[in-house]
Formats: structure tokens, C-alpha cells, sequence
């Protein structure tokens, strides 16, 4: 049997190892100090993602204790243990990535990559709850002997599993592994599909028949569709995306991977098709590493109430509720998530992607700015501890139509702007937060300097000098250039705070992140390396240089209310810019330097030939 790493023995080695104090290595782990305090004390084990990076740690500072095997391999031998089989190997993350880019390859050249999502998502989803369902079933069995009696209790009683899926619905069935007789019709015809396509079709439909909660969701795209006579999807090419998917190596039940785990195998596929789509599928899938960015300056703790009113596929949300079980690894109070999303295939994402990451979020579908789907009973906007968005960038804004907003969003905070919505959105992010609340939003760079010395009257600089006067502003981080997978364009996270800390009242913190990151194919990223550190430094809110200003709301003022970290913060190695008159002259001084050591040098070289 393997050893389980002994945790507690480990923290003490590699603090010792690394000179640290509980709370610089809770800086470290991107935890706080009370939890590495209960996880030496032995009072709470880490969870898999700290037990990683404590190892990694352990392993950097040469502590001999963390080279035992991971905790996912005697997690594995539990697993093997209670089930009474060899279960698959825990995949890698890699090996996943690849099986889910397998099965996109399967049908290129018969849709675009935009739309590989539509088919590919649905039918992972199926697969995850196809493993699921079998787990369940193999769980009743082990309690009532045998998989027949666990079945036919499931099939009387539906409640006992997650979600029911009906024979033909079951991946056996849809892989050809096991038979099913499909019934006559009324005529006493044979109803069996013609082929995989129409099998598919028929077996999500026939899921949300049994499971209504899935309407929208799994049935997004008929499998089976034709167009001038020919299927959309050639049926042996989707037949070749489902033995992919059939894979033991890439099975998906409740001992196979952990929601955190698919989780990200899932977005990597979303974010593979935001490459290849670009600015459609940009409008649903906000980077990986911004998103947890966010989440771990906003810091969530158990049962607080966060909502994305552009939701896209809940991707801010569910980072969130990763960071906060990371932050508090023996809470069992889970973040109450909300999101609005008006686009219907981001909505269906979204509702997948919560339950392939094991998580409730209140989902509703509509434009968030005419008509916010969360009220209270007295149709008030509902309000929030912490917000969180990526909202549509410079969308256009019409001011007649909100003119009279029925929920009072602009007017009272800043007044209406015209031509983009940028401010706009943070006027209702601002509505969304409760008396305490925090949020992060996402907006292109202009939205804070726009207007800013210009000696015309600016909507927006209006807006946002309000939002400074009024203290609301807690900080600006600017992100590198090319990491959105709609524009090359850098962005900016607005931190937004309704209750400073003392230390930050009438201050902003002003986070120049431009140049962390690296190159990659096609989009740069944030290494995660540097995430948990932007963030300390970014709640410190200590004056770094080349990296963090801290400006005071004179200074603010002073500036006509220009917010662009990069205009406070200078880089080291930043270029220097000057005139082109001034570099024509130097030119001209130069190239008078260079003839006159030529002359000098041609009189030495007279001077030596005689």
C-alpha cells in the first residue's frame, strides 16, 4: 500500500528548508495564515490542489518527505479498495487535452472550429454523465448484490441518481458495447436509428425527457440534421469522435477524475475553440488565468452570494468557488453563484460546465442591461457580495433608452452615458453589490482614460470621476496585450469596493501587469506562476516600483480622473520616446562626427604611407 504523504511533517521541513514563517509561506501557497496553521497542526488536510503545490514546493527546497508518490495514486488504491476493481489510471491532464483535441480533429473540414463546440461539448457532457450514471448503479449494487437489482431500483426510483439515463442514452449503448432492442412502433415497425447521428439525437432528447432540468442544455444540436440533402455531420465521422470518447483511458465517472480536474480539460477545449474562432467565440470564454486572477484579489469566502450578469460559460464564477475551497479547504459551505447570459448556446455551456465542475449556479437567460433577471420581490435589482463580469467591450449605448431606467442605474451614480457602454456596465455592477461588496470587471483600456484632458464635457470621464469622488474605485490592473481571444487589445480589470479597509479609503491601487506574461500560439498568457503573487501584491497595495502606484484621490483629480496604470506606473526598460526633430539633429551631429574622423583618419594613414 502507498504511504500518504504526512503533510503536516512536510510544511515544517520545507519552512525550515526555506526560512519561512507560517504566514510567508501561506503567501507562498496563496492561502491564508489560519489554514496553514490547521494543515501543520494536522487540525484539516490540504485538498488535491494545495497537496500539489505544497509538494512542488517541498520538492524545490529538497525536502525528502515529498518525493512519496502523489496523493491522486493512494487515492486511486481507496478507489480500487472500495470498488472491488482496477480502475483506469488517473489521466493526466495532457493525455485528456488530447483526447478532447482528437475528437475535434474527427469532423475538421466538416464544420469550422466555431462550431465544434456545438457538437463535441454536448456529447462530452453526455459521456461524463453516462460514467456518472454507471458509477451510481455499480454503488446500488454493491449495497442490494448485484447490478440487475441496482437497476431495476433505479429504474422504480429515480431519485437516487444525479440524473437518470435511459437505456439507449447509456455510452455501452451509443458506443456499440452493449446491445438494446430498440421497440416496435404502434404499426410494429423497428424503431432502431438509421445511424450514430440519429441515435444521438434521439438518446439527449430522450435524457431531458427524463430530465427536464436539461432542456436547453444537452439538446442544443440535432446530430442527425441535413441540409440540400446531405447530414451536416457525416455519420462516420461522428462515429469516430464517439470511440475517441469511448476511450477506457479517458473514463469520466466519480473515481475517474475530480470535477476540478475535467473541469479543465473542458475549458481547454473551450478556450481551443476561442482560438480558432476568434471573436465569437471570445463573447463566451474569458482566459483561464484572468479569471483566477480575479477570484483571488476578490478572495470569496464560504456562502457569499457572487453573480456574473454576462456569464458566458460561468467561467468566473466557478473559478470563484475553486479559489474559495482553496482558501478554505475545511469549509462545506459552498459560494451561492449566480449569472445571467443572453446568448442560448453560451447559457447551455454554462449549465454544463457548472455540473461537469460538480457546482450549482442560478443561471437565466436575457439582456442583462434592459432586463437583470435577478430581483427582489419588490423588482428591485438583486444585490451581491461579490460581482464578477467580462462584459461585450465598447458596446454601443443607446442613452434614450435608458433614459428612464426603471431600476435607477444611471442617473443617480454619474449620469447617462453616450456612444460606449463601458461605464455603463460598471453602473450596474454597482447596482448588483450589496453594502459590503466587491467586484471585478473586465473593460478594454479606454474606458479609463477616455475624456481625460479633454476640454470638451466627456460622458464617460463624468462617470468616472463620480465613481472616484465617491471612493468607489478600490483599483486598476492592466493586463498584457493578446491574451483575449476577441482583440489583441490589452485589457483592464476595474476593482470596485462599496467598503474600503481604512488603509485604502480615498486611495487607488494602480497594478501595471503589462509584462507578465508569455508568448504563446496565438495568444499570450499570464504564467500561473504569477498569479497568486500579482494578487498579494495587488491587496498589499504597497507602492512597488516599476510594477504598483498607489494614488491618492487628489491626485486622481489632478489627472482629470486618467486611471491607465501605465500613465502612474513606469516600467524598467520601458522605451523613451522623443521627437523626430530632436533625433534629425542628433542624426546630423553624428554623421558631422563620423566625416570629421574620417578626415583625421585619412591624414594619419598620408602621414604613414610617406
Amino acid at each position: 500500500m502507498t504511504q500518504q504523504p504526512d503533510f503536516p511533517a512536510i510544511l515544517r521541513a520545507t519552512r525550515a528548508a526555506l526560512n519561512l514563517t507560517q504566514e510567508q509561506l501561506a503567501e507562498r501557497l496563496g492561502v491564508s495564515f489560519a489554514t496553514v496553521n490547521r494543515w501543520e497542526g494536522g487540525g484539516t488536510k490540504p485538498q488535491r490542489a494545495a497537496q500539489e503545490a505544497i509538494l512542488a514546493l517541498a520538492r524545490g527546497a529538497g525536502v525528502e518527505e515529498a518525493e512519496a508518490p502523489p496523493p491522486a495514486e493512494a487515492a486511486a488504491q481507496v478507489t480500487r479498495r472500495r470498488t472491488g476493481r482496477a480502475a483506469a489510471a488517473t489521466p493526466t491532464t495532457k493525455p485528456m487535452e488530447q483526447m478532447l483535441w482528437d475528437a475535434a480533429c474527427s469532423i475538421r473540414g466538416e464544420k469550422d472550429a466555431a462550431k465544434f463546440k456545438d457538437y463535441l461539448l454536448p456529447l462530452l457532457f453526455l459521456k461524463r454523465l453516462s460514467d456518472v450514471f454507471d458509477d451510481e448503479i455499480e454503488r446500488l449494487a454493491e449495497e442490494y448484490g448485484d447490478r440487475a437489482t441496482a437497476l431495476e431500483i433505479a429504474e422504480s426510483d429515480h431519485s437516487l441518481l444525479r440524473f437518470y439515463l435511459p437505456p439507449e442514452a447509456r455510452w455501452a449503448v451509443i458506443s456499440g458495447r452493449e446491445q438494446y432492442d430498440w421497440p416496435l412502433d404502434e404499426r410494429g415497425r423497428p424503431t432502431a436509428p438509421r445511424d450514430i447521428g440519429e441515435h444521438l439525437t434521439r438518446a439527449v432528447r430522450a435524457v431531458v425527457k427524463q430530465n427536464p432540468s436539461l432542456s436547453g442544455v444537452i439538446d442544443i444540436v440535432d446530430f442527425a440534421a441535413e441540409r440540400n440533402g446531405e447530414r451536416d455531420i457525416n455519420p462516420a465521422k461522428l462515429r469516430a469522435v464517439v470511440e475517441t470518447f469511448s476511450d477506457p483511458r479517458y473514463r469520466l465517472g466519480l473515481a475517474d477524475v475530480q470535477p476540478d480536474f475535467l473541469g479543465r480539460a473542458y475549458e481547454y477545449l473551450l478556450r481551443k475553440f476561442a482560438e480558432g474562432s476568434g471573436q465569437s467565440a471570445g463573447e463566451f470564454f474569458t482566459p483561464t488565468e484572468v479569471g483566477f486572477l480575479m477570484a483571488h484579489i476578490l478572495r470569496p469566502k464560504p456562502g457569499e452570494t457572487c453573480h456574473d450578469y454576462a456569464c458566458g460559460s460561468a467561467g468566473l464564477l466557478i473559478k470563484l468557488q475553486l479559489v474559495a475551497r482553496e482558501l478554505d479547504p475545511t469549509s462545506r459551505v459552498p459560494l451561492k453563484l449566480s449569472g445571467q447570459e443572453l446568448q442560448a448556446e453560451s447559457y447551455a455551456v454554462a449549465q454544463m460546465n457548472a455540473i461537469i465542475h460538480d457546482m450549482e449556479v442560478e443561471l437565466a437567460r436575457g439582456d442583462t442591461m434592459i432586463n437583470p433577471k435577478f430581483r427582489n420581490a419588490d423588482g428591485s435589482i438583486r444585490q451581491h457580495d461579490i460581482v464578477v463580469a467580462n462584459p461585450m467591450w465598447n458596446q454601443p449605448f443607446a442613452p434614450d433608452i435608458f433614459a428612464n431606467d426603471p431600476f435607477d442605474r444611471f442617473r443617480t451614480a454619474g449620469g447617462i452615458t453616450s456612444g460606449k457602454g463601458d461605464w455603463a456596465w460598471l453602473q450596474h455592477t454597482l447596482a448588483c453589490m450589496n453594502d459590503h461588496g466587491r467586484a471585478a470587471v473586465v473593460l478594454d483600456t479606454g474606458a479609463v482614460t477616455r475624456g481625460s484632458g479633454s476640454k470638451n464635457e466627456d460622458k464617460e470621464r463624468t462617470i468616472r470621476k463620480w465613481f472616484v469622488e465617491q471612493d468607489l474605485i478600490d483599483g486598476v490592473i492592466l493586463l498584457p496585450e493578446n491574451l483575449f481571444y476577441n482583440t489583441t487589445a490589452a485589457g483592464v480589470i476595474v476593482v470596485l469596493s462599496k467598503r474600503k479597509s481604512a488603509a485604502r479609503k480615498g486611495r487607488i491601487v494602480l497594478l501595471n501587469a503589462s509584462r507578465r506574461f508569455k508568448k504563446g500560439r496565438p495568444k499570450n498568457y499570464l504564467p500561473e506562476e504569477d498569479i497568486r503573487p500579482l494578487a498579494t501584491m495587488y491587496l498589499k497595495g504597497e507602492p512597488v516600483e516599476g510594477e504598483l502606484a498607489v494614488i491618492t484621490t487628489e491626485q486622481a483629480r489632478e489627472a482629470d480622473y486618467n486611471l491607465s496604470p501605465s500613465r502612474w506606473v513606469g516600467q524598467n526598460g520601458s522605451a523613451e520616446h522623443r521627437d523626430i526633430p530632436q533625433l534629425i539633429a542628433e542624426l546630423e551631429a553624428l554623421k558631422s562626427k563620423e566625416s570629421a574622423l574620417d578626415a583625421e583618419l585619412a591624414l594619419v594613414f598620408a602621414r604613414l604611407k610617406s
